[in-house]
Protein backbone atom coordinates (compact mmCIF):
# COMPACT_ATOMS: atom_id res chain seq x y z
CA UNK A 1 0.00 0.00 0.00
CA UNK A 2 1.19 3.49 -0.75
CA UNK A 3 -0.73 5.10 2.10
CA UNK A 4 -1.50 4.79 5.79
CA UNK A 5 -4.87 5.12 7.50
CA UNK A 6 -4.93 8.02 9.94
CA UNK A 7 -8.52 7.69 11.12
CA UNK A 8 -11.36 5.27 10.47
CA UNK A 9 -14.95 5.45 11.66
CA UNK A 10 -18.32 4.03 10.75
CA UNK A 11 -20.54 7.03 10.02
CA UNK A 12 -23.72 5.17 9.07
CA UNK A 13 -25.25 1.90 10.25
CA UNK A 14 -27.95 0.60 7.93
CA UNK A 15 -30.06 -2.50 7.52
CA UNK A 16 -28.29 -3.59 4.31
CA UNK A 17 -24.90 -1.89 4.60
CA UNK A 18 -22.82 0.46 6.74
CA UNK A 19 -20.66 3.34 5.56
CA UNK A 20 -17.06 3.69 6.76
CA UNK A 21 -15.12 6.92 6.42
CA UNK A 22 -11.31 6.68 6.36
CA UNK A 23 -8.81 9.50 6.38
CA UNK A 24 -5.62 8.40 4.65
CA UNK A 25 -2.19 9.89 4.04
CA UNK A 26 -0.11 9.02 0.99
CA UNK A 27 3.40 7.85 1.90
CA UNK A 28 5.33 9.60 -0.86
CA UNK A 29 3.71 13.04 -0.79
CA UNK A 30 2.05 13.28 2.62
CA UNK A 31 -1.15 14.39 0.91
CA UNK A 32 -4.34 13.45 2.75
CA UNK A 33 -7.52 12.07 1.29
CA UNK A 34 -10.90 10.77 2.41
CA UNK A 35 -12.23 7.35 1.37
CA UNK A 36 -15.84 6.28 1.86
CA UNK A 37 -16.59 2.58 1.74
CA UNK A 38 -19.95 0.82 1.79
CA UNK A 39 -19.49 -2.17 4.10
CA UNK A 40 -21.68 -5.04 2.96
CA UNK A 41 -21.87 -8.60 4.35
CA UNK A 42 -21.75 -10.11 0.86
CA UNK A 43 -24.09 -12.57 -0.73
CA UNK A 44 -24.57 -15.62 -2.86
CA UNK A 45 -25.88 -16.07 -6.39
CA UNK A 46 -27.11 -19.42 -7.64
CA UNK A 47 -27.49 -20.60 -11.23
CA UNK A 48 -30.23 -23.23 -11.27
CA UNK A 49 -30.00 -25.43 -14.38
CA UNK A 50 -32.86 -27.74 -15.32
CA UNK A 51 -32.29 -31.23 -16.72
CA UNK A 52 -33.03 -29.89 -20.22
CA UNK A 53 -30.32 -27.22 -19.85
CA UNK A 54 -32.46 -24.15 -19.18
CA UNK A 55 -31.44 -21.64 -16.55
CA UNK A 56 -34.05 -20.64 -13.98
CA UNK A 57 -34.36 -16.88 -13.62
CA UNK A 58 -36.61 -14.81 -11.45
CA UNK A 59 -38.50 -11.73 -12.51
CA UNK A 60 -38.44 -9.37 -9.53
CA UNK A 61 -39.34 -5.75 -8.84
CA UNK A 62 -36.36 -3.71 -7.65
CA UNK A 63 -37.20 -0.62 -5.62
CA UNK A 64 -33.93 1.25 -6.28
CA UNK A 65 -34.58 1.26 -10.04
CA UNK A 66 -38.38 1.18 -9.90
CA UNK A 67 -38.54 -1.63 -12.42
CA UNK A 68 -38.83 -5.38 -12.68
CA UNK A 69 -35.57 -7.13 -13.52
CA UNK A 70 -34.66 -10.57 -14.81
CA UNK A 71 -32.11 -12.04 -12.41
CA UNK A 72 -30.66 -15.22 -11.06
CA UNK A 73 -31.73 -16.06 -7.50
CA UNK A 74 -29.48 -14.39 -4.94
CA UNK A 75 -29.43 -13.06 -1.44
CA UNK A 76 -27.46 -11.42 1.33
CA UNK A 77 -25.30 -13.43 3.70
CA UNK A 78 -26.30 -13.52 7.33
CA UNK A 79 -23.49 -12.69 9.76
CA UNK A 80 -20.97 -15.58 9.69
CA UNK A 81 -23.06 -17.59 7.22
CA UNK A 82 -21.44 -20.05 4.81
CA UNK A 83 -22.06 -18.71 1.27
CA UNK A 84 -23.14 -22.17 0.05
CA UNK A 85 -25.87 -22.32 2.71
CA UNK A 86 -27.01 -18.86 1.64
CA UNK A 87 -27.17 -20.02 -1.99
CA UNK A 88 -29.19 -23.10 -1.00
CA UNK A 89 -31.56 -20.94 1.08
CA UNK A 90 -32.11 -18.44 -1.73
CA UNK A 91 -32.68 -21.20 -4.28
CA UNK A 92 -35.45 -22.67 -2.13
CA UNK A 93 -36.84 -19.35 -0.99
CA UNK A 94 -37.13 -17.71 -4.39
CA UNK A 95 -37.74 -20.66 -6.75
CA UNK A 96 -38.98 -23.57 -4.64
CA UNK A 97 -36.20 -25.74 -6.03
CA UNK A 98 -33.57 -27.54 -4.02
CA UNK A 99 -30.54 -29.51 -5.11
CA UNK A 100 -27.99 -31.87 -3.64
CA UNK A 101 -25.61 -31.01 -6.50
CA UNK A 102 -24.40 -27.46 -5.78
CA UNK A 103 -20.95 -26.41 -6.96
CA UNK A 104 -19.06 -23.20 -6.20
CA UNK A 105 -17.93 -21.46 -9.39
CA UNK A 106 -16.14 -18.47 -7.87
CA UNK A 107 -16.72 -14.96 -6.61
CA UNK A 108 -17.08 -11.43 -7.91
CA UNK A 109 -16.51 -7.98 -6.42
CA UNK A 110 -19.62 -6.02 -7.37
CA UNK A 111 -18.39 -2.43 -7.10
CA UNK A 112 -14.79 -2.39 -5.82
CA UNK A 113 -14.40 1.36 -6.20
CA UNK A 114 -16.55 2.08 -3.14
CA UNK A 115 -18.01 -1.13 -1.73
CA UNK A 116 -16.49 -4.28 -0.21
CA UNK A 117 -19.37 -6.57 -1.26
CA UNK A 118 -18.33 -10.04 -2.45
CA UNK A 119 -20.84 -12.27 -4.21
CA UNK A 120 -20.16 -16.00 -4.31
CA UNK A 121 -21.42 -17.77 -7.43
CA UNK A 122 -22.84 -21.30 -7.30
CA UNK A 123 -24.27 -23.75 -9.82
CA UNK A 124 -27.22 -26.01 -8.96
CA UNK A 125 -28.03 -29.08 -11.06
CA UNK A 126 -30.41 -32.02 -10.58
CA UNK A 127 -33.09 -29.65 -9.33
CA UNK A 128 -35.81 -31.00 -7.07
CA UNK A 129 -39.16 -29.23 -7.37
CA UNK A 130 -40.83 -27.97 -4.20
CA UNK A 131 -42.59 -25.02 -2.62
CA UNK A 132 -40.93 -21.63 -2.39
CA UNK A 133 -40.60 -19.77 0.91
CA UNK A 134 -40.55 -16.15 -0.21
CA UNK A 135 -39.98 -13.31 2.20
CA UNK A 136 -42.19 -10.25 2.52
CA UNK A 137 -41.79 -8.15 -0.62
CA UNK A 138 -40.93 -11.17 -2.79
CA UNK A 139 -44.52 -12.27 -3.39
CA UNK A 140 -44.51 -11.00 -6.98
CA UNK A 141 -41.51 -13.06 -8.08
CA UNK A 142 -42.12 -15.09 -11.23
CA UNK A 143 -39.95 -17.92 -12.52
CA UNK A 144 -38.63 -17.70 -16.08
CA UNK A 145 -36.75 -20.44 -17.95
CA UNK A 146 -34.21 -19.54 -20.65
CA UNK A 147 -31.68 -21.30 -22.84
CA UNK A 148 -28.19 -19.79 -22.97
CA UNK A 149 -28.94 -18.52 -26.48
CA UNK A 150 -32.07 -16.76 -25.21
CA UNK A 151 -30.06 -15.26 -22.34
CA UNK A 152 -27.42 -13.97 -24.78
CA UNK A 153 -30.17 -12.27 -26.81
CA UNK A 154 -31.73 -10.74 -23.69
CA UNK A 155 -28.35 -9.35 -22.63
CA UNK A 156 -27.77 -7.94 -26.14
CA UNK A 157 -31.21 -6.33 -26.20
CA UNK A 158 -30.83 -4.81 -22.73
CA UNK A 159 -33.59 -6.92 -21.23
CA UNK A 160 -31.09 -8.47 -18.78
CA UNK A 161 -29.04 -5.70 -17.14
CA UNK A 162 -28.32 -7.11 -13.68
CA UNK A 163 -24.52 -7.25 -13.26
CA UNK A 164 -24.40 -10.25 -10.92
CA UNK A 165 -26.54 -12.23 -13.32
CA UNK A 166 -24.47 -11.34 -16.39
CA UNK A 167 -21.26 -12.16 -14.50
CA UNK A 168 -22.59 -15.47 -13.20
CA UNK A 169 -23.86 -16.56 -16.63
CA UNK A 170 -20.48 -15.71 -18.17
CA UNK A 171 -18.66 -17.61 -15.41
CA UNK A 172 -20.87 -20.66 -16.03
CA UNK A 173 -20.32 -20.52 -19.80
CA UNK A 174 -16.54 -20.20 -19.49
CA UNK A 175 -16.10 -22.86 -16.81
CA UNK A 176 -18.39 -25.43 -18.45
CA UNK A 177 -17.73 -24.59 -22.14
CA UNK A 178 -21.45 -24.25 -22.81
Amino acid sequence: MNFKVLKSETVFHGKVFDVKLDEIEYNRTGNKAIRQTAIHPGGAVIIPVTNDGKLVFISQYRFAHNETLLELPAGKLEKGEDPKLCAERELKEETGYSSSKITKLGKIYTTPGFCNEVLYIFLAKDLIDGDHAREEGEEGIELKYFTLKEIDEKIKSGEIVDAKTISAVYMYKVMYNV
